[in-house]
């Protein structure tokens, strides 16, 4: 059932970065741009722990 579901998914994302590239993108910046976001955000927290 897993591997079903990580085929559908797989599938998902290809068509979607096919049909709509520019979509596909802006998807992808906004997902490392909030990971980017978190990690400053721990970063920060560490450091002023430290102090």
């Amino acid at each position: 059932m897993k591997k079903v579901v990580v085929y559908i998914l797989v599938v998902f994302v290809l068509y979607t970065i096919i049909t709509s590239p520019s979509e596909a993108a802006d998807l992808v910046e906004v997902g490392f741009k909030g990971v980017s976001d978190a990690a400053q955000g721990v970063g920060e927290f560490m450091t002023e722990l430290v102090r």
